[in-house]
């Protein structure tokens, strides 16, 4: 087992694996920016290292700095935790020939799997229901390509994810305009503009399932994760288990995800993300890292997957096995908390908070790396809690959510809390019958009604 290890990330989710070290008996290594002085990881590790200027290319994405400092302090591992270089096959490589463990996945299988139109080729290997598209990379005619698929399609970055390169075709002629902005956008986030079309599914679920394997031939998958309330492709509600699948459709994306772990030889911790629709699911990308929403998970399992993936990282076999892995003994909901303004298209909104109130009680875990006084720099990401309520059911979630939110204030800067309130409030969601576009149908009627209460004379 590991004596020391450093996280290479900030904010909750280096808060959330400082805890893992400290629980396991672990030294543990922050590293920070300029800007992150007073971040609150900063705070909780044994050990904390600067690592450069605010932007992330200068810091956190700064693969020599990291190492530097893994060097310096002693590390033998580095937890890449998630975004940043968690993804980034050519760190893994510089982990091992440091002599560093890289907690994630083989580079291999972050190189395979995190390019997505070889994800889909591994997927079609493996007998995993795709979405009908392009075989490949679009390198010809793409008005071509997608008359063969059938009009609207979206065209999607090979390289990456996260909602970024990812754009809707509904015409012939949006093709080419969406195209072009689909490759400049993947070539800005992933510096390769490489695209490829699926066919457009109007009215899916995202449902996802989180797997874990050893590296020694065990490979498990967990109960689904509903993740289908998003904002601009990114998640802001999910869930376990999903309103939206039975035991049968369950247990067969499950083994879709372990024939597709055990197909690309995957190691560590990771996630197959599926579209559902119709009584169908489609596979779409992996995420071959530890997921945002990981403590869904692990409220519905009563399974601590940071662990897991430390424990995997060092050499032992998984800590539990499939029917294990599989139960479900609670239903967990998690509410992510941004530093945005849903009424201006959630634009960020740094700034310090000036007061701060925690919600609690039973059934409520939060993961924030935010206290009083902080100040919530505008370079990173705008996450800033992640509310996780659990209970036996649903409904007793969805009452634990509400009371949960109403006990939540941050002051000082905008957030999504008043967003989420109203994703509780609609009558789709409380009866579990929604698809991806919720977030739009939600925002149109907010602004309708806000419209009419300005304007009531020209509204009616």
């Amino acid at each position: 087992m590991f004596k020391k290890i450093l996280v290479a990330n900030r904010g909750e989710i280096a808060v959330r694996v400082l805890r893992a070290c400290r629980e396991m008996g672990i030294k543990s290594v922050a590293v920070y920016s300029e800007a992150d002085r007073e971040s609150l990881h900063v705070r909780a590790a044994d050990e904390a290292v600067c690592i450069g200027p605010a932007p992330s290319r200068e810091s956190y994405l700064n693969m020599a700095s990291v190492l530097a400092a893994a060097k310096i302090t002693g590390a033998e591992a580095i937890h890449p935790g998630y975004g940043f270089l968690s993804e980034n096959e050519d760190f893994a490589e510089a982990c091992a020939q440091a002599g560093v463990v890289f907690i994630g996945p083989k580079p291999d299988a972050i190189r395979t799997l995190g390019y997505k139109s070889e994800a889909k080729a591994l997927a079609k290997k493996a007998h995993v229901p795709i979405v009908p598209g392009t075989d490949g990379l679009v390198r010809g005619d793409v008005l071509k390509e997608a008359r063969a698929i059938g009009l609207p399609v979206m065209i999607k970055a090979a390289a990456g994810g996260g909602g970024k390169g990812l754009r809707l075709a509904k015409t012939e002629d949006e093709l080419k305009t969406q195209l072009l902005t689909a490759q400049s956008e993947a070539k800005a986030a992933f510096g390769d503009d490489a695209v490829y079309l699926e066919r457009y599914l109007g009215h899916p679920r995202h449902v996802e399932i989180q797997i874990a394997a050893d590296g020694r031939g065990n490979a498990v998958a967990f109960p689904e994760r509903d993740c289908t309330v998003q904002r601009r492709n990114q998640k802001l509600i999910e869930e376990s288990p999903s309103p939206a699948l039975d035991s049968k459709m369950r247990r067969e994306m499950q083994e879709a995800a372990v024939r597709l772990a055990r197909e690309s030889g995957y190691s560590n911790v990771g996630t197959v993300e599926f579209l559902v629709q119709d009584g169908q699911f489609y596979f779409i990308e992996v995420n071959t890292r530890l997921q945002v929403e990981h403590p869904v998970t692990e409220s519905v399992t009563g399974l601590d997957l940071v662990q897991a993936q430390i424990l995997i990282a060092s050499g032992e076999k998984l800590p539990f096995d499939q029917a294990r892995a599989a139960e479900i003994r609670a239903w967990s909901m998690e509410h992510r908390i941004n530093a945005e303004d849903p009424e201006h298209n959630f634009a960020p909104c740094p700034g310090k908070i000036e007061a701060l109130r925690l919600p609690g009680g039973p059934g409520v875990r939060l993961e924030t790396h935010l206290y009083a006084g902080y100040t919530v720099p505008s370079h990173y990401d705008s996450l800033l809690a992640k509310l996780v309520l659990f209970a036996p059911t649903r409904p007793e979630v969805l009452a634990r959510s509400r009371r949960a939110l109403s006990e939540f204030e941050i002051a000082g800067i905008r957030t999504t809390i008043g967003f989420h309130q109203k994703v509780l409030a609609h009558p789709d969601f409380i009866g579990g019958d929604f698809d991806t576009h919720l977030s739009e149908k939600i925002l149109e009627t907010t602004h309708d009604r806000d419209a009419q209460e300005r304007h009531p004379a020209a509204a009616a």
